[in-house]
């Protein structure tokens, strides 16, 4: 053999060492993650098309990287999850809204509960995510899937990969000690703190409590010790359940400055200030301090009503109450989930759309799902 031809021969096993280098890294990083894809079910199959799934998160994630990354707007948070959740690879994502309603009761056998309605105009399809982080504590959250363009999320390989951002893009969920945090979108300037303090964003806050909060008052301490961003330029507040039944509303003084987060015990919230409900009528839009009046006053309405023998029922009961037909003017219509978290045995019921007949139950602790018959 000439030397020219060990030259090349040479070089293309370099090449090929270099191809095999790198083919070990991508499968070293993407086995649990694949596993994770792996993972997923469909449980339920409505005509439309608009169905809930649930996925086992199997990889380990580092939710301090995504925050340290550096969040500044919309695209730097949606850069520092695919950073973390699909590294490697060109995906993208956009930022999402939040409608809806939450609210906290005690029934008559002592378990507490948190009922939520996720109202969104644009229809999608729901993920129910399990995750167990190593330093975290177990959860159940749910994700609106077509804020990652997979509604069908088994149907090629981009959608597949687009759903292992799952666990950051959460809208509601409740861990293993019994806390359980929801998103709620308003009608004021987005919060943009700049204190010095790290930068979370909306979703990520979920994913923070639900990770480390062992109740209310522990989730509280966490999100103060962030300044927070709200993304998709809208602003949000937070409802915030522990198995001791404290509720409270996390908003971010409109106000003031720098709009310092304050915490108010509430029954139940929709998309106003809980701090400044004298100022809100129902039926209507109340300028900076929100809508959604009509809404909350429906559920209290539920809750008197019922005054003295809570059960699960009545959880449906408010649920349905504040619960929302399409409406393509209104971005915090059309109910697409309803969930009663049960705060105590860790478990959850949840329907896709107003289906009110098609229950699917979920355990926290067993990973257990029934689908809907």
């Amino acid at each position: 053999m000439n030397k020219v031809k060990k030259r090349i021969l040479l070089v293309l096993l370099a090449i090929l060492a270099v191809i095999l280098v790198a083919l070990l890294v991508f499968f070293g990083v993407y086995f649990t993650r694949i596993q994770t894809i792996g993972s997923m079910e469909q449980l339920t199959d409505y005509a439309d098309g608009y169905n809930l799934y649930r996925m086992d998160v199997k990889y380990d994630y580092s939710l301090d990287d995504i925050i340290d990354y550096g969040i500044k707007d919309d695209q730097t948070m949606i850069d520092a999850i695919l950073k973390e959740s699909l590294p490697l690879l060109p995906v993208k994502i956009k930022a999402p809204s939040f409608g809806c309603t939450a609210f906290t009761l005690t029934d008559t056998d002592g378990d507490v509960h948190m009922g939520r309605n996720y109202d969104f105009r644009k229809d999608t399809s729901a993920m129910l995510v399990y995750c167990a982080p190593k330093d975290g504590y177990k959860s159940i959250a749910f994700a609106a899937l077509d804020n990652v363009s997979a509604n069908v999320p088994d149907e090629n390989i981009k959608k597949k990969l687009a759903s292992l951002t799952a666990p950051f893009i959460c809208l509601d969920g409740m861990n293993e000690k019994g806390v359980s945090i929801a998103v709620l979108t308003l009608d004021s300037e987005p919060v943009h703190q700049n204190t010095g303090k790290p930068v979370i964003s909306t979703t990520l806050a979920i994913r923070l409590v639900l990770d480390r909060a062992a109740t209310t008052e522990e989730a509280v301490e966490l999100l103060r010790s962030y300044d927070m961003f709200a993304s998709s330029g809208r602003d949000y507040h937070f409802y915030i359940t522990d198995a001791s039944g404290d509720g409270r509303v996390i908003e971010y003084d409109i106000n003031g400055e720098p709009r310092e987060l304050i915490d108010t015990p509430s029954e139940a919230i929709t998309n106003f200030f809980i701090r400044h409900k004298d100022k809100v009528l129902p039926n209507q839009k109340n300028d900076i301090y929100g809508h959604g009046r009509e809404r909350y006053d429906a559920v209290l309405k539920v809750f008197e009503d019922e005054k003295g023998n809570y059960t699960s029922d009545t959880v449906w009961n408010a649920m349905k109450s504040a619960a929302q037909d399409p409406d393509p003017d209104a971005i915090t219509s059309n109910t697409q989930w309803s969930i009663s978290y049960n705060n105590t045995d860790l478990s959850a019921d949840i329907v896709i759309r107003r289906h009110w007949n098609d229950v699917t139950h979920c355990d926290l602790e067993s990973k257990v799902t029934t689908p809907s018959k």
